[in-house]
């Protein structure tokens, strides 16, 4: 008798950590804007990515002047945890950025051409990391999570490793 009230006291003490633990953030791979957290060789959060092809080559993507300003500034990345950034503009693993800042960009009548643009280019392989911790609306407070994931040392283990 005293072996199975141990085995029921137990069991509820279990049930009641279990309410008590923390939910983990659970990626979800839908159609959607990506969630990219990546960190660079240097500081180039204030100046324009563009994307290359996968000889770096060529730029494949870019933004025009006027794809940069909005109602609260520029696309700048979200600084989180440990030197990790949020992409705000659209980067990806063929990303470089150009030696202009997001301002100067703007402030262009039109895009430049692309030879110009790549002749612009600092940097054909900034990252040291790059994840892709999936559709942006699976986040119920997307700084804290990620921030939670990059402290705990789970996001490499989370989301998926690009680079």
């Amino acid at each position: 008798m005293r072996i199975v009230i141990l085995i029921i006291l137990v069991a509820i003490a279990g049930c009641n950590s279990c309410k008590n633990m923390k939910q983990e953030f659970v990626p979800l791979y839908t159609p959607g804007p990506p969630t990219l957290v990546y960190k660079t060789k240097n500081d180039y959060n204030n100046l324009v990515p563009v994307i290359l092809n996968d000889d770096k080559t060529e730029i494949v993507s870019y933004p025009h002047p006027n794809d940069l300003k909005l109602d609260d500034g520029f696309p700048n990345p979200t600084i989180l945890n440990n030197g990790y950034l949020l992409d705000n503009r659209g980067i990806g693993k063929n990303v470089a950025f150009l030696k202009l800042t997001y301002k100067e960009y703007s402030e262009l009548p039109n895009p430049p051409t692309l030879t110009e643009l790549y002749n612009y280019i600092i940097d054909k392989d900034p990252l040291t990391e790059l994840c892709n911790c999936g559709n942006k609306s699976a986040f119920t407070d997307i700084e804290k999570q990620l921030n939670d994931l990059i402290d705990n040392e789970k996001l490499r283990l989370t989301c998926r490793t690009i680079k």
